[in-house]
């Protein structure tokens, strides 16, 4: 049954143990940060609930009536194609701001539907159905989620099993005949607090001496053991006062460092439990689900950055200046190469016949996600030199609010439209939360969210078919006789 924003919100009043500024939470839906999180998250739920939007967020399935469109399963071209589209839009209707709680989640459990199939037939587990059971649960409940699977690391020269405190990485501390317990902790857990559930997978490959931390399961945040400590949300806060901050006001998400102190897992909930040799598979199978979510929502982003640099071009009267020119088509380029990257991904995906589950092209969904990462900040920079100093200069809505500066302001801060001086302001001021109050959160999450730079590196490195290009090299070299 599909939910409505308030029966979404009342689902996370359950006593999950959140701390925030050193403080425990009692209510993470009327805390003065946390909230703006809870109220971004349930504008999923409210938009399936309204009929102009059902189309992209509602999906009639077969076996489970209507179910939200992100959980509905990839057996098709067309059905990537539309999960693409479907994280595209809802990120352009949070404002450029992606919205999580449904997509990470969902590329989790598609690709440990992909892997538990695979564990089941060499192993004799049972894993699949518990996938596909908990799968259902989530279906029909029309659950939040959210994934752990950065692991704290501790020394990162060292592996799990070698670690010097065995927490570093999650771990299976005991096996039991009705589930397992499990302590570590995850670093950089979006929507924690926001979630039904939290999804943990493995963040690496492992050797048969880290067996006992080759673990995947699912848990309520509110979970015996469980501890969420959010990062502070400095964007939120600078935008309590400031009602010219409109992303800061009503468009955030939150990380928090989550922590499991021998946290009882039933083993229904238990997806991977000292298969090593599968952990890195599922580490792998996760990211390209969850990279191909990401260069659909950075378009989304890059959509932004591109309508608001046209319009104060157009605001400061520096249209035709031949270097907005070229910051707008910088801009373009950004956008649409991650458009492109997407179709490529969608277009060339990958049938898995075990489970009939479509997988994204991991050549393209790298390729599109390294071109994310290492060009990003250019984008900012193209944006900021389109706005001018302004952006960090611009006096507060204070200022622009007083009657005695009013006129002053809205004179001088005329552009090229002096009867738009307000909307010139506005979009100044949102350049100036993305680089400011938003600036460490989205550069940091730029480069490193689903997978550094270095991540994508490693995957098109020993992904790619480089047998044609050698090929080539060789006939070209007079080597070959042939061009096979």
């Amino acid at each position: 049954m599909l939910r409505n924003a308030q029966e979404f919100k009342e689902s996370l009043r359950d006593g999950r143990k959140i701390f925030y500024r050193g403080k425990l939470v009692e209510d993470i839906t009327v805390h003065p940060a946390l909230k703006v999180a809870i109220n971004h998250a349930s504008d999923l739920f409210r938009w399936q609930n309204d009929p102009e939007f059902e189309d992209l967020l509602v999906y009639n399935d077969q076996k489970y009536g209507k179910i939200s469109s992100f959980y509905r399963i990839p057996k098709s071209i067309d059905d990537l194609k539309d999960r693409f589209n479907l994280i595209y839009e809802t990120t352009r209707m949070g404002r450029g701001m992606f919205n999580i709680v449904k997509a990470i989640g969902s590329d989790a459990i598609f690709a440990l539907m992909l892997v538990s199939k695979v564990v089941d037939a060499q192993h004799g587990t049972e894993y699949s159905s518990r996938i596909r059971s908990f799968y259902e649960d989530v279906v029909k409940k029309d659950l939040a989620l959210s994934v752990a699977q950065t692991d704290v690391k501790g020394q990162r020269t060292k592996r799990p099993g070698e670690q010097i405190d065995p927490d570093m990485y999650v771990r299976i501390v005991e096996r039991r005949d009705d589930g397992i317990i499990v302590s570590g902790a995850k670093s950089h857990t979006t929507q924690s607090v926001a979630s039904n559930e939290i999804i943990v997978i493995p963040t690496r490959n492992m050797t048969e001496g880290d067996r006992d931390y080759a673990v995947a399961f699912a848990i309520p945040p509110n979970t015996k053991g469980v501890t969420l400590i959010s990062r502070p949300m400095t964007e939120v806060e600078g935008a309590m006062n400031d009602p010219s901050s409109v992303m800061g006001n009503n468009n955030a998400e939150n990380e928090t460092l989550t922590i499991f102190e021998n946290v009882f897992v039933p083993w229904n909930r238990v997806f991977l439990a000292g298969e090593w040799k599968y952990a890195g598979i599922l580490a792998g199978m996760f990211p390209t689900y969850h990279r191909y979510t990401a260069i659909a929502y950075r378009a989304a982003m890059a959509d932004l950055y591109l309508g608001l640099g046209k319009l104060l071009a157009e605001h400061n009267g520096t249209s035709e200046a031949s270097n907005i020119r070229r910051n707008v088509v910088n801009l373009i380029t950004y956008k649409e190469t991650l458009r492109l990257a997407g179709n490529g991904a969608s277009d060339y995906a990958e049938n898995d016949p075990a489970s009939g589950i479509y997988v994204p092209n991991r050549i393209y969904t790298n390729v599109g996600k390294l071109f994310a990462n290492e060009n990003y900040l250019n984008s900012v920079k193209n944006l900021v030199d389109i706005a001018g100093g302004l952006s960090s200069t611009l006096p507060h809505n204070d200022d622009i609010e007083n009657p005695e500066e009013r006129k002053l302001l809205l004179k001088y801060l005329a552009g090229a439209m002096p009867e738009k001086t307000e909307e010139r302001i506005k979009l100044i001021s949102t350049v100036r939360d993305i680089i400011s109050s938003y600036g460490a959160l989205f550069t940091s999450a730029m480069i490193h969210a689903e997978g550094s730079i270095e991540a994508s590196i490693i995957e098109l490195y020993r992904s790619y078919d480089y047998s044609g290009s050698k090929n080539l090299a060789l006939f070209s070299s007079g080597v070959s006789n042939k061009l096979e």
